[in-house]
């Protein structure tokens, strides 16, 4: 089982890419990964192996069930499939950056089963929210 952990300081590119940290690029195998549109503005990313479990719990979700369904859209629907390069830089998606408002300064952090892409700004204010700066 890949286990993303720790928190990282980036910053994206003038071409809207992010290199990520070597020890989350650790957790990875193969040269592509899944970003999602994730909660409180922040950028899901799994490995591939990490996404097909998480797609799969969502999958078993009947659909009928109203809840379910609005939860595959979201997740689905802002998923897109992107490789890692040479240097473990990742082009982050228009619809992605857009949803995380992510400008310049970026955080990278673990989350167990993925890691998460944020806007500095906005992880340093969750994170005083929840009490964790």
């Amino acid at each position: 089982m890949n286990l993303f952990l720790g928190e990282y300081e980036h910053n994206l590119d003038d071409r809207a890419r992010v290199t990520l940290p070597r020890k989350i690029r650790a957790e990875i195998t193969g040269e592509e990964i899944v970003l999602a549109r994730g909660f409180e503005g922040c950028i899901f990313g799994f490995d591939k192996e990490s996404w097909e479990k998480e797609a799969g719990k969502h999958l078993d979700t009947p659909v009928t069930d109203e809840k379910g369904r609005q939860v595959r859209r979201y997740l689905f629907a802002g998923a897109q499939k992107v490789e890692i390069d040479k240097l473990g830089r990742i082009l982050l998606p228009v619809q992605l950056k857009d949803h995380s408002s992510i400008v310049r300064e970026v955080k990278v952090i673990g989350a167990g089963d993925h890691f998460e892409i944020w806007d500095a700004k906005r992880w340093r204010a969750y994170a005083s929210q929840m009490g964790e700066i």
